[in-house]
């Protein structure tokens, strides 16, 4: 016996048999040891009838230990109190609806350790698409087409809205779609799977969301795989930006907005990394970015800060912004408590340049890491500059150069091909 802590449940070893681990000051109160590596926390007790019950609290990494102790307490003190634990539990499943879920998702650890711009856009998608939605089903009740209309009902626009807002262009706008849809119910999958963990919602439920069809995201060869096409880009922003270039009907974008644009295409950086980008994270003689834990997608998986290397036109890009303190984004909103849209001046932009219709911000990370495939670089380098958390993802970039390296090849013997059959065809006539 030992008290259960953060070290304790560290130091966990697998054995053949299950085992359950006792706290040596909260009676009841334990981790069941799995060969699976499938832990729980666990409490003990006996009920009224006299009969032993295990409750589970949760699974290991759904709870820190003190979270669990805290909740063994509370089942502690329900059981001198003459309750059952395990019978509340099952009739608070009954009735523990889909938007109390979100409500526990949102205060819980795991939701607080994303970065900053993912929590907002993930309080968006919850508070725009899925609570009107699904907010009122019964967890219990949640089947796969439920689901299935939940994103069809995204897809369609119907949870789109426009309506006054408090925010720097007068109004909210919530446009749906396909795109939208997709990310939403990847983020009730993830609501769910922490829901499971934390003992409140059953496997039912989160094989209702893992097996609806959602589709792919948008193909990885809509890239800018034309060099002409980053010089077009690069033009437009100059033109958008320079009141002395720009043309007659087109739209001014701000400067911070351009730079933004040009720092994600030169780095294969995300969008939420360069807008969530800080003074701190800064480092112009090394030429690098260090993004710590919190402030990058795959930072709370893999514990690592993201190093992100700086080309030299992408460091004078930066070097170029008004320096602030520290705490301060080196891309400025235009107002304090904002954040920065580059989103909707992009769909204007690429217009405008002519790029691929419908290639979003995030394609321009695929352009790189393709371009970067295509000179050669191998799998661990593209994972390394993208801050991919599986060398898998960085290997499609790999499989798809090769193809694109055969069909070049392919297009330049076209040409010999067809002059060996003409020349053949005249010998034979």
């Amino acid at each position: 016996m030992a008290r259960i802590s953060k070290r304790f449940v560290d130091g966990l070893k697998i054995s053949d048999k299950q085992r359950i681990e006792w706290d040596d000051t909260l009676k009841g109160f334990g981790v069941v040891v799995r060969p699976t590596g499938n832990h729980s926390y666990v409490f003990s007790y006996r009920n009224q009838h006299n009969r032993k019950r295990n409750v589970t609290i949760a699974k290991l990494g759904g709870l820190t230990p003190a979270a669990a102790r805290a909740k063994a307490e509370e089942f502690r003190h329900a059981v001198l109190q003459g309750r059952d634990p395990i019978a509340e539990k099952a009739a608070s499943r009954q009735t523990l609806f889909l938007g109390d879920l979100f409500d526990a998702y949102l205060e819980s650890s795991s939701f607080k350790s994303k970065a900053e711009t993912t929590q907002y856009v993930d309080r968006g998608r919850i508070k725009r698409h899925l609570r009107p939605l699904l907010g009122k089903t019964v967890v219990t009740e949640l089947d796969m087409r439920s689901v299935e209309k939940a994103f069809e009902a995204i897809c369609a626009g119907k949870t789109a809205v426009s309506k006054p807002s408090k925010n720097k262009h007068g109004q909210t706008k919530v446009t749906g779609g396909e795109g939208a849809a997709r990310m939403a119910i990847r983020l009730l999958r993830s609501m769910l799977g922490w829901g499971f963990k934390a003992g409140l919602v059953s496997g039912d439920a989160v094989q209702a969301a893992r097996y609806v069809d959602i589709g792919r995201d948008g193909k990885r060869d809509l890239i800018l795989d034309d060099p002409k096409l980053y010089a077009q880009l690069w033009a437009v922003l100059d033109r958008l930006t320079d009141p002395n270039k720009i043309g007659e009907g087109e739209k001014p974008i701000r400067i911070e907005v351009a730079d933004a644009i040009r720092v994600i295409a030169l780095t294969g950086a995300r969008k939420g990394e360069i807008l969530g980008l800080r003074w701190s994270y800064v480092d112009l003689d090394a030429g690098t970015l260090t993004l710590p834990v919190s402030a990058h997608k795959t930072g709370r998986k893999t514990g690592d800060a993201r190093v992100i290397g700086l080309p030299a036109l992408a460091a004078d890009i930066i070097r170029r912004q008004p320096l602030g303190q520290g705490h301060e984004l080196v891309f400025k909103p235009a107002r304090d408590g904002a954040s920065l849209d580059i989103s909707k001046p992009w769909r204007y932009i690429r217009e405008i340049a002519g790029l691929p219709k419908g290639i979003g911000l995030h394609g321009l990370r695929h352009s790189l890491a393709s371009h970067m495939a295509m000179q050669g670089a191998q799998a661990s380098e593209i994972m390394t500059a993208l801050g991919h958390r599986d060398i898998t993802t960085s290997q499609n970039y790999v499989h798809w150069a090769i193809d694109q390296r055969q069909v070049i090849a392919e297009k330049a013997a076209a040409g010999i091909t067809a002059a060996i059959i003409a020349d053949a065809g005249d010998q034979h006539g």
